[in-house]
């Protein structure tokens, strides 16, 4: 049997263990490269490595740090006492 070299959405939602919506918003925001054939999506196996090369490897960017900053207080600031109390039990 011949391998091909591209994967489905589906085939690429399984691998990254996400959901297929997931896998089209990072094809729309061009995180996953893919090829348009009609209706569906092709993605190079290629874009896959690449893909867990930029995810896995790569330092956080210094907005990305931010906005995490700004979620860890925001949960703080509405959950702190909740998330004190979980620690005590």
């Amino acid at each position: 049997m011949k391998e091909t070299k591209y994967l489905s959405i589906a085939q690429v939602a399984k691998i990254l263990g996400i959901s297929r919506i997931a896998v089209y918003k990072k094809v729309k925001n061009g995180k996953i490269k893919a090829i348009r054939i009609g209706r569906t999506f092709a993605i190079p196996k290629k874009s896959i490595k690449k893909y867990f090369l930029d995810v896995k490897g790569a330092p956080l960017k210094e907005e990305e740090k931010q906005e995490i900053e700004r979620a860890v207080k925001k949960t703080i600031d509405e959950y702190g006492e909740v998330l004190r109390r979980l620690g005590n039990e």
